[in-house]
């Protein structure tokens, strides 16, 4: 390298050219009050964050989606990805809330003119709150074509019955989009038909046919099953129309891909930030860990694979609010932002030793949290699988 090119050992881990940095530095701003012994206090008690998602309300970042004539920002995807992605930068959990930005889409591109009037304005202003998506159960997983929740119509109303999975945030939430069947599998003419979305009001359904049980998990994500028994809703609950609800929740799916894979970022920038950090700081015989290839190449490797994750993740962004096909961008970005912040938060977890196992660090919360971005909201296997088949043209492997 030419003796005229210095480079800073004290140089931030922070990519070139970021997107919306005002947002970026307001988000950082609101985080600084939500330390990591905030969030240490809610993983030991499973607690759900309802300060954060209120200071994050009251900001309006999680109203950035929604069109400014609904009382939202009226942003676009990559917005709400800044977001997420510095939240997680930050040291905190975005999972709390994120749904609302991925289900809004379903509401706001297929939902009826009175659906938007009535409920967008007050998302928007966090009098209700859409965080519960009821979509997996345990029988089918993610194989949604073959679920088993039904909802029958009778008169002006549906009844439905069944169960789901893995509905977290549905105790903390007002609202919830479910996706049941309402034409019997062996009775339509394409799998994909057949399945319809509603959006649900929990407020009148808990308790009359509606029942919600916790999921306790190593990871504070606060998740639960919920059981359907006769619950009656209003036909006006349907969004779009019957049986085309398969297509209306793909439609989210790839901006789902892009919002948690952007959490998956943020992780990956915190593991770097710290296993450096740390690396300058700790001496062992005489010198700096970091200045043992050890040390330094695996948190290199681990900075190398975000930043190649990333530009696949804005690329999907960009793609989807094009109004283009980016299911394999969407679909990779999200399993490469998966093995980089698991490579990120391996290596933390090694650069720190035994302290990583102590509370106090925060290093083995975040581990454990950065675990659950290879199998949700889509296993690594079945994008492999995707890629497979989708774009390289293989035969289908399930």
């Amino acid at each position: 390298m030419p003796d005229s090119v210095s480079i800073s050992t004290d140089m931030p881990v922070m990519p070139i050219g970021e997107t919306y940095p005002e947002i970026r530095e307001a988000v950082a701003k609101l985080c600084e009050g939500f330390p990591s012994e905030y969030w240490h206090e809610l993983d030991q008690r499973r607690g759900y964050p309802t300060e954060f998602v209120k200071a994050l309300t009251d900001a309006g970042f999680l109203g950035v989606l929604i069109p400014e004539e609904y009382g939202g920002s009226g942003l676009p995807l990559s917005a709400g990805a800044a977001i997420l992605e510095e939240i997680h930068k930050n040291g905190c959990s975005g999972a709390a809330c994120h749904a609302q930005m991925y289900t809004m889409g379903t509401v706001l591109r297929h939902g009826s003119d009175d659906q938007k009037r009535m409920y967008l304005p007050k998302i928007a202003s966090g009098e209700l709150r859409l965080q519960a998506f009821g979509v997996t159960e345990p029988t089918s997983g993610t194989d949604t074509l073959s679920l088993r929740t039904t909802a029958v119509r009778d008169g002006d109303e549906y009844v439905v019955n069944g169960q789901k999975v893995w509905t977290s945030r549905a105790e903390h939430s007002d609202l919830m989009l479910l996706l049941a069947r309402t034409t019997a599998k062996e009775k339509v003419a394409k799998r994909t038909d057949g399945l319809s979305v509603f959006l649900v009001d929990m407020r009148e359904a808990k308790g009359n046919g509606l029942e919600i049980k916790p999921i306790k998990t190593m990871i504070n994500h606060n998740t639960t099953e919920i059981f359907f028994d006769n619950l009656r809703i209003p036909a006006s609950s349907l969004i779009g129309e019957e049986g085309k609800g398969f297509r209306y929740i793909l439609d989210g799916m790839n901006a789902e891909r892009v919002l948690v894979a952007s959490e998956a970022l943020g992780d990956c920038q915190w593991f770097a930030q710290k296993a450096s950090e740390y690396s300058r700081e700790r001496e062992v015989f005489g010198r700096p860990i970091g200045s043992n290839q050890g040390i330094q190449f695996p948190i290199a490797d681990a900075y190398a694979q975000f930043m190649g994750a990333k530009l696949v993740i804005q690329k999907a962004a960009a793609l989807f609010e094009a109004g283009l096909p980016c299911g394999a961008e969407a679909n990779a970005g999200k399993y490469l932002a998966a093995e980089a912040v698991w490579k990120a938060a391996d290596t933390c977890f090694q650069t720190f030793g035994g302290f990583a196992f102590a509370e106090e660090y925060g290093i083995e919360r975040k581990f454990r949290e950065a675990r659950i971005h290879r199998t949700a909201p889509i296993s690594q296997n079945l994008v492999l699988s995707f890629i497979g088949e989708h774009v390289l043209g293989m035969p289908r492997s399930y």
